[in-house]
């Protein structure tokens, strides 16, 4: 699992890091993993052509002593000083003494950044607030229009670590080389996607850190372990039963698609309600289709409910239940906070931004820019867990303790009109086999969007795509645990 610490959990580790060892050797360490990726990705490193853009404090610091390596193997190395008077003065000396250039006033920073084949980013670092300063913008301009590979020291400056949130103008990096922890604005958008690839370099910080995470990320292996395993004497009812209440007579296709993803996720039996029975079973012929409201369709499990809605009895049924519901889309549109906060079973709200803004009141720009403080907010204020789709969706427990999981998986082809459909009814269904709100929406989204990028491998996707590609995801993720 790849886990992420705010920044007053890292400088609390730091801190205690540091008073057990010799002055300096936190960042000689952070130095040299640093300046070990940048001769990887230069490949040949003398005669290389390196710029630092170097701001004031450790992360500058992190920038010159990493430099002075790089010179020291015969790199052309050249320093842009942002405040000079606040330099790091030990890395700007080892700078110096390892043959590095310090540009004046009579030199051009722009002539070296376009000439560069590395640019380090070391302006701000994880203590950073706002965007860049005004004197800043230029030269990250310019490093992101040179053919260098920009390397973000620890995080790239202008973005917020705390939030993801990235306000005014910030670095984009090719390469992030961050220290001892990820921070949450490496894995959440806007500011992962500044981040390009991020790489963790290991300075002896993981001892020191809390058990808990501010946020956390599912990998294969931890996937593998939540996935629902039928045992020898289980059947279809022991295996658990979802009910999906979905589609309309406008939108049959909804009630297809949730029906599709619920088949595939782990529970024994599907139980359909609604006015798509028809399209559901000439499609799915082994769904259990039932004409009445959801109270009098039989024992489910749990309920999925909300794609292509049109009104009715569904969303009211499930919430009066006593088993968990996963709630999506159209039903999200008719729902009350007290209500949900009222229910004694778990509940799942699956939002996207939009519908996120709704259900808070704001813009939907405001969802988008901060999308950590929406889906914490949202869980808060319906006591429910909530899954944010989006480029980076999160899953936050009502909980504020819990961390909040991001999913890595996703990918910008499942913008396709469906896809949230069948998410639904994959989520509803992992909650029938067992798994806990949390756990079912981040494995449902983790499938969800390797699947996705199954099915696509660089083309364009249909939802009934993602879909028909869940038994391999899921065979993927079991492969690596076997």
């Amino acid at each position: 699992m790849r886990t992420a610490y705010d920044v007053e959990t890292v400088r609390t580790a730091e801190r205690e890091l540091m008073a057990r060892l010799p002055d300096g050797t936190l960042m000689a360490r952070a130095a040299a993993g640093l300046a070990a990726v940048c001769a990887g990705l230069l490949g040949r490193v003398y005669g290389a052509r390196a710029v630092l853009l170097v701001g004031s404090g450790d992360n500058g610091g992190d920038a010159l002593y990493a430099g002075a390596r790089l010179a020291r193997r015969g790199a052309r190395v050249s320093a842009v000083l942002l405040a000079p008077g606040r330099a790091h003065e030990g890395g700007l000396a080892a700078l110096r003494r390892a043959g590095g250039h310090v540009l004046g006033a009579q030199d051009d920073p722009y002539a070296a950044i376009a000439g560069a084949d590395v640019v380090l980013d070391g302006i701000t670092g994880i203590g950073g607030h706002g965007g860049l300063r005004p004197d800043a913008i230029p030269l990250a301009r310019a490093a992101r229009a040179s053919d260098a590979v920009v390397v973000a020291v620890d995080l790239p400056s202008g973005v917020s670590a705390d939030t993801g949130e990235v306000a005014g103008e910030a670095m984009s990096a090719d390469v992030t080389v961050t220290f001892g922890a990820h921070k949450p604005g490496q894995l959440i958008d806007p500011a992962a996607e500044r981040a390009g690839v991020v790489r963790l370099v290991d300075i002896g910080l993981a001892p020191h850190l809390p058990s808990s995470p501010a946020v956390e990320a599912l990998q294969h292996a931890d996937v593998a372990r939540l996935l629902p395993v039928p045992g020898a004497e289980s059947d279809k009812y022991r295996r658990g039963v979802v009910g999906v209440v979905a589609g309309s007579a406008k939108y049959p296709g909804a009630a297809v698609l949730a029906v599709a993803g619920a088949l595939r996720g782990g529970a024994g039996a599907v139980r359909y309600v609604g006015p798509g029975g028809d399209a559901v079973l000439a499609r799915h012929p082994e769904t259990l289709v039932s004409d009445g409201p959801p109270a009098k369709a039989g024992r489910v499990q749990a309920w999925a409910v909300g794609p292509g809605l049109s009104g009715g009895p569904g969303l009211d049924d499930a919430l009066a239940s006593d088993v968990p519901v996963v709630i999506d889309a159209d039903a999200l549109h008719a729902l009350d906070a007290a209500t949900v906060r009222a229910r004694t079973a778990p509940t799942l709200l699956t939002p996207h931004a939009g519908e996120a803004a709704a259900l808070l009141g704001v813009e939907r720009a405001e969802v988008e820019s901060g999308r950590l403080a929406a889906v914490r907010e949202l869980a808060a204020r319906y006591g429910a867990t909530v899954l944010l789709k989006g480029s980076t969706t999160l899953v936050a427990d009502p909980d504020p303790a819990t961390p909040v999981r991001v999913n890595a998986t996703g990918t910008g082809l499942l913008a396709t009109a469906g896809s949230g459909d069948v998410l639904t009814g994959l989520t509803g269904s992992l909650l029938a086999a067992g798994l806990a709100p949390r756990d079912a929406g981040s494995v449902g989204a983790y499938l969800h969007g390797l699947a996705a990028r199954l099915a696509a491998r660089g083309a364009p996707i249909a939802a009934h795509d993602v879909a028909d590609h869940l038994p391999a995801a899921w065979r993927d993720v079991c492969d690596v645990s076997a």
